[in-house]
């Protein structure tokens, strides 16, 4: 079922968003990791979209003021953060050619619920719901500890799209000066599920063991991500989604177990059962599994196809082109999506699985909060987002910022005392 009743944002909803709420400051300091302008904010390109779809690249601004006054007097239905280049964007037309090319970048990824519609069953397209939020509760946690663990990052901050899907940025100084070739490899290491969607097994990331011709155990990393999406496979597939209760659901549960025996005998019982739930089937499966093989040494292959399964059906799907290369740009964080009105809110981890896309916040919402505290008495000016509902996400952005410049600062007092 689609979401709740959006807000789609007039242009005049959009200047007094940009004006009274949309917090420039905070983004700055995310974006420079000081108080003062550097050459993460300086040279960084920012891009909008104006409200008749021109896309304006390579804009740069000195400090968030002038960000802010562009962004107001363009008054764009969106922009977008790209790289850190050599010089600054806006002066790119004086730089002699080759000497204008990114530097630095966050990085980023990107996960969208329209490349689960082959498995979700509440809803499709655009429309998410949460129930099938799940799938991107489930592509967050993994994601959080691979890279964390794998890759020793630490400052990841995670990004609601405003619709349909969930960004993260990684801001770790190592993570903003790896090539495209690095991000590439990075993102190869952590993509699993691949293939389009006349492939029917999609997880093939099993080594062969030498001399013996038969897959082996899942590499550390992703057993670990099978671990933790056990319990989601069961919630989310097998019950909320119940992915295996029609024909073409079981048909293709089938299509991935390599036992002909155990696919003949389950195909039988569920064309005979039509109702089954896709727990009872999933029981089933484990009961046939149970009955064929009597030692756990033979079970092995049935237990790596089934692992095979809950990677298949709940491991993160990556859009890896927008990981690999620098100079993607990504919308940043408290736009405005031009569908729903939603804002692009950060988004706790550890919280996942209580957030709910229909409860964020819209520009409608947020200015008629702001409306209704007017004419309000107040003892202390605060900005206005400080006001709404806005907050709490605000607040989240500058604590990840402050943890970015305290990072900063030591680094630098590091630097004084070595001579």
């Amino acid at each position: 079922m689609p979401s709740a009743e959006t807000e789609p944002p007039t242009p005049e909803l959009m200047l007094v968003f940009y004006r009274r709420l949309y917090p420039f400051k905070s983004i700055f300091k995310w974006l420079n990791h000081e108080h003062t302008p550097g050459r993460l904010f300086t040279h960084r390109e920012i891009a909008f979209t104006l409200q008749n779809d021109v896309y304006l690249r390579y804009n740069s601004f000195t400090t968030a003021d002038e960000f802010k006054k562009q962004t107001c007097t363009l008054n764009p239905t969106r922009f977008e953060i790209g790289p850190v280049y050599t010089a600054r964007p806006r002066d790119r037309k004086t730089i002699r050619p080759g000497a204008f090319t990114p530097a630095q970048r966050e990085l980023v990824f990107d996960v969208d619920m329209t490349d689960y519609d082959s498995i979700r069953t509440c809803c499709s397209g655009a429309d998410i719901c949460k129930r099938c939020w799940g799938f991107i509760g489930a592509a967050v946690r993994v994601l959080d500890t691979a890279v964390r663990q794998q890759f020793g990052y630490r400052h990841l901050l995670w990004v609601y799209s405003g619709r349909r899907g969930i960004h993260l940025w990684v801001s770790d100084r190592e993570a903003m000066g790896l090539t495209d070739d690095q991000r590439r490899a990075l993102v190869d290491f952590l993509t699993v599920v691949q293939g389009g969607k006349d492939m029917n097994k999609k997880v093939n990331v099993r080594p062969v063991v030498k001399g013996q011709g038969r897959a082996g155990d899942l590499p550390p990393s992703i057993q670990q991500a099978v671990d933790q999406l056990a319990d989601p496979f069961g919630d989310l597939i097998l019950q909320e989604q119940d992915c295996f209760r029609g024909e073409a659901g079981w048909k293709e549960l089938l299509q991935l177990i390599p036992d002909s025996k155990i696919v003949e005998r389950l195909e039988q019982k569920w064309t005979r059962s039509e109702d089954r739930s896709s727990y009872d089937k999933w029981t089933d499966l484990k009961e046939e599994i149970k009955a064929l093989y009597k030692t756990s040494q033979a079970r092995q292959p049935m237990k790596q196809a089934m692992q095979d399964i809950i990677l298949q059906f709940t491991y993160p799907r990556l859009d890896a082109e927008v990981s690999k290369h620098r100079n993607h740009l990504l919308k940043a964080p408290f736009c405005v999506h031009p569908k729903t009105g939603r804002i692009c809110v950060p988004i706790d981890p550890e919280k996942i699985d209580e957030f709910d896309p229909d409860l964020v916040p819209t520009v409608g919402q947020l200015l008629r909060e702001l409306d209704a505290v007017a004419s309000e008495p107040s003892g202390e000016e605060h900005s206005d987002w400080e006001k709404t509902s806005l907050k709490p996400y605000v607040d989240m952005l500058e604590k990840y910022a402050l943890g970015l410049m305290s990072e900063v600062r030591k680094d630098r007092l590091a630097n004084d005392m070595t001579w």
